[in-house]
């Protein structure tokens, strides 16, 4: 453990595609695009714009092309999306990606489930992506799900998450995010993975992925501080639920952690009141209430 927090934290936003992709009501390509652009307009850095996959699997983000070639992309902000494989990966790049994320798992059970493929043929399959990515001159970030435990197998052990996060690491991704998918860690089993995985990848190349099912995210999220993990995945209003565990709380609110970590005096870059304007934006046009705590107590005190 380093002890010293950070002075500056990275906050990758993930509203507009993890947030939104199993939303059941299809969100239209305009309401995505002045998504995309109000939490620009917050100072955010970093985003998912969109991911392409298959609309067969994941009709939400059937318009991926349409959202990546009209973003108003602006040369301080990276845009990243999801691709699969290598289809995906060429999609994108004709698209104008200049960053694209692979996404794996530490379960056999969840690789099998989510992408119909065991862990070793996952990574197998990421590796031509990889490296025609670096022949493009395009930024991969890896991502791994399931780190703290899955909904089909239950526990999973800290050394697989390791040896997952470290083969990303050595194929090229230049960043690994470690997911708590169903939202079950805790500060104690988070300080568990990210020791083991410290062991593979500097955790100045880790970042966390926190969900707050069982209301650890915040907490989850200060130990990785402690440990010395500066880059945390967050989605504003909280959108994104858990499909796994129905009705509850799904990725950590960007609001909340933005708050939180303003209170310690830690730099994000992201105006809050600008965020709770995204946050509105999106949650109106979704018809529900914001899942952040901080933007529910902030609009009840300074109605907007």
């Amino acid at each position: 453990m380093r002890g010293q927090l950070p002075k500056r934290v990275k906050i990758v936003e993930v509203g507009a595609r993890d947030g939104l992709q199993n939303e059941p009501r299809t969100v239209a390509t305009e309401d995505k695009l002045e998504l995309i652009r109000l939490l620009a307009a917050a100072g955010v850095k970093a985003m998912e714009a969109t991911a392409f996959v298959s609309p067969k699997w994941v009709p939400q983000m059937a318009d991926h092309d349409e959202v990546l070639r009209r973003i108003d992309k602006r040369s301080d902000i990276s845009y990243s999306v999801l691709v699969p494989n290598m289809k995906g990966f060429e999609a994108a790049l004709a698209a104008g990606a200049q960053e694209v994320a692979v996404f794996g798992a530490a379960s056999e059970a969840f690789s099998q489930k989510n992408i119909n493929c065991s862990i070793a043929e996952s990574l197998d399959r990421f590796r031509p992506v990889i490296e025609a990515a670096k022949r493009s001159d395009v930024r991969v970030r890896g991502y791994v799900s399931c780190v703290s435990g899955c909904p089909y197998q239950g526990t999973v052990s800290p050394s697989t998450v390791a040896d997952v996060a470290g083969r990303l690491f050595e194929m090229g991704c230049y960043e690994i995010s470690l997911g708590d998918t169903i939202g079950a860690g805790t500060p104690g089993a988070t300080k568990t993975v990210l020791t083991a995985v410290g062991r593979k990848v500097p955790l100045d190349n880790i970042a966390g992925h926190f969900h707050d099912t069982f209301g650890q995210a915040l907490a989850n999220i200060y130990v990785s501080l402690e440990m010395g993990v500066s880059v945390f995945d967050a989605s504003v209003s909280g959108l994104g639920g858990c499909p796994y565990s129905p009705g509850a709380s799904g990725n950590v609110a960007t609001e909340d952690l933005v708050y939180m970590l303003d209170g310690m005096g830690i730099e994000t870059g992201i105006d809050l009141d600008r965020l709770r304007i995204a946050g509105d934006y999106i949650c109106g046009k979704l018809e529900r209430a914001s899942k952040s705590k901080v933007a529910t107590a902030l609009a009840a005190r300074n109605p907007t």
